[in-house]
């Protein structure tokens, strides 16, 4: 799906977590009709972030046109806990949030994580270490030996199989397109995000495909995930929607960015 225009309303922007030191993080949490789900993760987050990342921190709900009361349950978050912020997109699409999030940020680092924290919280820092280390882009992994992984045999079968068709059918050795946790540096996401087509949830194959094909540095970090027994995700029409995706970049070519200077590693 092409990119349309978003149009987005955002709050006065806060100051990012607590005083600390080091590259500045903005964490990207894209929400569709999440009015129970968001409390409980604000309030998971802010404390993990609190107590184990050293970095300024901002978290940025990034509401996909939700029709309950995610605006309302997000604002109140916002006023309680500093450094969560709160972004309306008036258009479905998680690559459409994604998108308008992370080209709006100034942070450092720009990253994003699934409103149900279906992966463990524990390997966030990992993935802001091999961004500091000198990676464009560290992306969490079920599929690595290490991973530890808690989803049924389907989920499990369709994971697999699509990463293996990723990898036939451009050679780039991905560890696992779709995991719902990545990190890049802001000049990689400048340079890849506008020529994703994508808006919804083929863009991180298309963001790790261009990456990948164009020479940038990915990192892969193995996740302890466990599969949200209550998500709404329509795996088929994904499925179509990926395939779709990926002949679009096979026979139509991948686009060419320009390649940022090699990231020095972040103090």
């Amino acid at each position: 799906m092409a990119e349309t225009s978003a149009n987005p309303e955002k709050r006065p922007p806060r100051e990012p977590g607590p005083p600390a030191g080091g590259p500045t993080v903005d964490i990207t949490i894209p929400v569709y009709n999440e009015e129970e789900a968001l409390p409980r993760t604000i309030v998971i987050l802010t404390e993990f972030l609190r107590d184990h990342l050293s970095n300024p921190w901002q978290i940025v709900i990034a509401d996909n046109a939700s029709t309950d009361n995610t605006r309302a349950v997000s604002e109140m978050l916002c006023e309680r806990f500093p450094g969560v912020n709160y972004l309306r997109i008036p258009q479905k699409g998680r690559g459409r949030a994604l998108r308008t999030a992370w080209l709006d940020s100034r942070a450092d680092i720009v990253s994003y994580m699934d409103a149900d924290l279906s992966t463990d919280l524990s390997h966030f820092p990992q993935l802001i270490r091999a961004i500091e280390a000198g990676n464009h882009i560290a992306v969490g992994s079920r599929l690595s030996k290490e991973s530890q992984v808690s989803r049924g045999f389907k989920r499990e079968f369709i994971s697999r199989g699509y990463n293996l068709l990723i990898n036939a059918m451009f050679f780039t050795g991905l560890p696992d397109a779709q995991c719902g946790f990545k990190a890049l540096t802001r000049p990689a996401a400048e340079a890849i995000v506008p020529s994703i087509k994508n808006n919804n949830w083929f863009f991180d194959t298309e963001l790790l495909v261009i990456a990948a094909k164009r020479g940038f540095n990915i990192a892969s970090v193995p996740v302890k995930w466990t599969d949200d027994p209550t998500s709404t995700v329509n795996v088929a029409g994904t499925a179509m929607e990926d395939l779709k995706g990926l002949l679009r970049l096979r026979f139509g070519g991948v686009p060419r960015v320009e390649l940022p200077a090699a990231p020095s590693p972040m103090q």
